[in-house]
């Protein structure tokens, strides 16, 4: 079993902008998400704060979030957990 098949989790492509005036997730007409946080892409504050976003965008707990691929650039590939 690979990670692409874990039942329950979707894998979604994520463009992330830090240091924005606000916090925002928005769905692009490719199917990705560009979510853009105010935290600054440093230790990891970024990071943490995509997950924060997108756990709340999803209506999901943070431990349903996982950052995937990327944790060093700002295109990544998160997990979600279903619904």
């Amino acid at each position: 079993m690979t990670d692409a098949d874990i039942p329950g989790m979707t894998r979604i492509a994520v463009t992330v902008i830090s240091r924005a005036r606000q916090t925002r997730v928005e769905r692009l007409a490719d199917g990705g998400f560009r979510v853009a946080v105010t935290a600054p892409a440093h230790e990891g504050r970024a990071n943490a704060a995509v997950i924060d976003a997108l756990a709340e965008y999803f209506r999901v707990p943070r431990s349903g979030v996982r950052i995937v691929r990327g944790l060093t650039t700002r295109r990544k590939v998160v997990e979600v957990a279903d619904r």
